[in-house]
């Protein structure tokens, strides 16, 4: 743990390896926000469900959950709490590098890069700025699996199409992106993270 930097606009570029074309997001967040609150703005971000396990690396670090959600420890766990390192306090700079893994079944492996770092700006919110293709579906078998399924939904006379179809979503295009109900999000999770910050002041 480093000594903090001052206040700014972290700009990440967030990743999904393994998947061509890229599955991509360009978001801009404090840099006080912890690895905790990170990941609720990359599922937010990328459309998932927060519904596995996940664990940050920055270099030889490890940060994640600490206890399920339930509240019970999480055996055979040895990473640092998420919740209480924030991105001020790992000397990023920009164009530094570091991984996000969300479900470690199937293995969703983010690069994330620090792209730039901003001045801080009065009443500013997480935002998303750019991006390309939805997010793939939840538990549907990690880069390999998604692209074997999306192969299939493109194929009406495969013999899995309709079943793939109908588990896929009628409506799911793996090719939508939609940056403002992305925003929308992320502008709620940014007033979430404001009242707890005032909470956590308060019960100083």
């Amino acid at each position: 743990r480093e000594e903090a930097t001052p206040p700014a606009i972290y700009q990440l570029k967030i990743t999904l390896r393994h998947l061509a074309p890229p599955v991509w997001r360009r978001v801009q967040v404090p840099n006080d926000i912890t690895f905790g609150q990170l990941h609720d703005a990359i599922q937010t971000a990328m459309g998932w469900y927060n519904c596995h396990l996940h664990e940050f690396r920055v270099g030889e670090a490890r940060f994640g959950m600490t206890h399920d959600p339930m509240g019970g420890p999480l055996e055979m766990n040895d990473a640092l709490d998420e919740n209480d390192y924030q991105l001020c306090e790992l000397g990023l700079r920009a164009k530094s590098k570091f991984n996000y893994e969300y479900d470690f079944g199937d293995d969703w492996e983010h690069q994330i890069v620090l792209e730039e770092v901003l001045p801080l700006e009065p009443g500013f919110a997480p935002i998303c700025v750019a991006g390309s293709r939805a997010g793939p579906a939840e538990d549907s078998g990690g880069p390999w699996g998604y692209a074997e399924k999306l192969a299939i939904l493109a194929d009406p006379k495969h013999s899995e199409h309709e079943e793939i179809a109908e588990w896929m979503g009628a409506d799911f295009n793996p090719e939508a992106f939609d940056l403002e109900a992305i925003n929308r999000s992320l502008a709620s999770l940014g007033r979430s993270w404001k009242a707890t910050s005032r909470k956590r002041r308060s019960n100083k």
